[in-house]
């Protein structure tokens, strides 16, 4: 008979049970630090989180565009890429391709769209415009769309199918605002040690303030191109984004598929774990918040979880309430050795009193 194990049992041991709103039953017997987080930028998308996360934060969010992007601009972009294009409007990704996908197949017209998020999204298929070309359009859009019209990220959407059965292809390709100010990856970097980027970290940080990159596509890939990184024995920050829990589950309101994305990553970290050097720390937390079990698509902004552990801790510790994201970015800079702190607060040491 399979042994049944309780869900999420390594978060558990790590904490997750003994975070405020979290409705798990505790583990007593867990070790590790756990809290949760307060967003105080302006926003509340993938961005603005990472970028508060990394030490940066944003006093006025990225525009965001509910009725489409103006005419004239669209018009100059048309001109500058070639080809018109349809759509201009909010949409989730998987119903503009069921409305306009084969129109754009049909007549080679990119679709551009946006969402409650400050994106501009272009989205086409593949036998028509290869991804290169894709890419091509949203460097045009990203050179263009500055100033009131700067949006946190044009997105490259490739997908393939035929009429009534289109998907999106792994191709995603984020092409963000280059960090405003100075982040933790910059420091790690200018500081000689390793920073590196797992998944969409790059597209993140405009590559910036990194010394090597994988752009891993979807959780298992990720978390193997994670794994790859640490069998190197890497001195410094390794920073990885498992996208599937935002992007296929969290904004299509899939509590199911969400919880069995968060199994999956449970499942291992045993193996994460046993990786780690008695010098390694390892940190769980999110960006900003996309609760599958609320109404629409929109990213809901809630408090994230922090989790924390590394070898030889005794007990679980309270990290409480944190004011910023950028408490994170202040105990890794710490922890490293480094002098910024960013406007936060480390909590270090309560994480070495575990």
């Amino acid at each position: 008979m399979d042994t049944i194990h309780p869900p999420l049992k390594h978060f558990a041991a790590m904490g997750l049970g003994h975070i405020p709103s979290i409705h798990m039953e505790p583990d007593p017997e867990a070790k590790g630090g756990y809290g949760r987080c307060r967003e105080v930028s302006a926003g509340k998308d993938t961005t603005t989180g990472h970028w508060e996360m990394a030490g940066l934060r944003l006093e006025k969010p990225f525009p965001t565009f509910p009725n489409g992007f103006p005419e004239d601009f669209l018009k100059k972009y048309e001109e500058a890429i070639g080809h018109r294009v349809i759509g201009n409007k909010p949409a989730s990704g998987t119903a503009i391709l069921e409305e306009m996908g084969e129109e754009s197949r049909v007549n080679q017209t990119p679709i551009v769209y946006t969402s409650a998020d400050s994106v501009f999204q272009i989205a086409c298929h593949e036998e028509v415009f290869p991804r290169e070309e894709l890419y091509r359009f949203c460097e045009i859009a990203r050179e263009m769309l500055q100033g009131d019209l700067g949006v946190g990220r044009v997105i490259a959407r490739p997908y393939i199918g035929e009429k009534g059965a289109f998907v999106r292809t792994s191709g995603r390709r984020d092409f963000s605002l280059p960090p405003i100010g100075h982040t933790l990856l910059d420091d790690v970097k200018e500081h000689g040690m390793d920073s590196l980027g797992v998944g969409k970290i790059e597209d993140i940080f405009d590559h910036r303030g990194l010394t090597a990159s994988n752009h891993a596509a979807g959780n298992p890939a990720c978390l193997d191109a994670w794994i790859a990184y640490m069998k190197e024995d890497f001195h410094g920050l390794c920073f990885t984004n498992l996208v599937d829990t935002d992007m296929l589950w969290g904004h299509r309101r899939d509590p199911v598929g969400f919880a069995k994305a968060l199994q999956e990553i449970d499942d291992r970290l045993p193996e994460i774990q046993r990786l780690m050097g008695e010098d390694d720390l390892l940190i769980f937390t999110a960006d900003h918040g996309c609760d599958p079990t609320f109404r629409g698509t929109d990213h809901t902004r809630e408090y994230i979880p922090l989790l924390c552990w590394k070898k030889g801790m005794k007990r679980a510790v309270d990290l409480g309430e944190r004011k910023t994201y950028a408490d994170i970015a202040a105990t890794i800079s710490e922890y490293l050795g480094l002098e910024e702190r960013y406007g936060a607060e480390s909590f270090l040491d309560l994480l070495l009193k575990a």
